[in-house]
């Protein structure tokens, strides 16, 4: 049997975290959520006390990952996290304002699973976390590497 999948959003603005978190509710997505205001704190829990990443070996991972960041980059998270031979399954969704085509081809090369936009508006903005917890609550997420 399949442990549930955690979601790990590294989200620094509080607003849009409580926005993402709320909409992805409302899709019916009732699995942990671990939030995250910086990328340093997201990366110590990410690869554990040892940086191996090995502490997460088993579950089943999903990163919600801003790009713009007050510490590091998210694109340095990404890299990181599809570098470990223990996290690189984990699915990571990009959601960020930056819309810029050479920073998505980037996140895409570097293994990023999914990069949405953040729509400007609330109510859109708000839509579109509902259409991805609706997303969420349908694909399959693979344990992290044994």
């Amino acid at each position: 049997m399949s442990k549930p999948v955690k979601i790990i959003m590294i989200e620094d603005d509080e607003g849009h975290a409580r926005l993402i978190e709320r909409n992805i509710r409302r899709s019916g997505v009732n699995n942990e959520i671990v939030p995250f205001t910086n990328g340093t704190a997201a990366l110590n829990y990410l690869f554990g006390a040892d940086g191996s990443g090995l502490e997460h070996k088993g579950q089943a991972l999903l990163i919600l990952l801003d790009l713009n960041l007050p510490d590091t980059s998210g694109i340095e998270i990404l890299r990181r996290v599809k570098e470990n031979k223990y996290l690189k399954c984990a699915p990571v969704v990009v959601l960020t304002t930056t819309d810029d085509a050479q920073e998505i081809k980037r996140c895409y090369e570097l293994g990023c699973n999914v990069y949405i936009t953040k729509p400007v508006n609330y109510e859109s903005f708000a839509n579109a976390i509902r259409q991805l917890g609706l997303f969420f609550s349908v694909i399959q997420v693979p344990q992290a590497a044994p």
